[in-house]
């Protein structure tokens, strides 16, 4: 047998690391918080300005959602969670 073969394959390719995955924190609208609300956690989770917590509180409000922040998906995982616990729809997409 051929010595290049290995027990545990190796697809190609995929030489990033779980640290690596990108992913997108996504804002979902709801019918409970209000624009000051959404646009001040924004802020505070997320490091927005106003001009840019103000722009996507719109987007979110009239399109269903909006894509606030890209990372890495364990630190948009964190964010997510930041934003439930403060009453907000948020979801994690690759």
């Amino acid at each position: 047998m051929d010595s290049n073969f290995t027990s545990r394959p190796h697809k190609v390719g995929s030489d990033i690391t779980n640290d690596q995955v990108q992913g997108k924190l996504v804002l979902h609208n709801d019918d409970t918080n209000t624009f000051d609300y959404v646009m001040n956690t924004l802020i505070e989770v997320c490091n927005h300005s106003l001009t840019q917590a103000e722009q996507c509180a719109t987007i979110t409000h009239y399109k269903g959602k909006c894509e606030v922040r890209a990372g890495v998906v364990k630190e948009m995982k964190e964010l997510r969670y930041e934003l439930i616990s403060k009453g907000l729809k948020a979801t994690v997409d690759n």
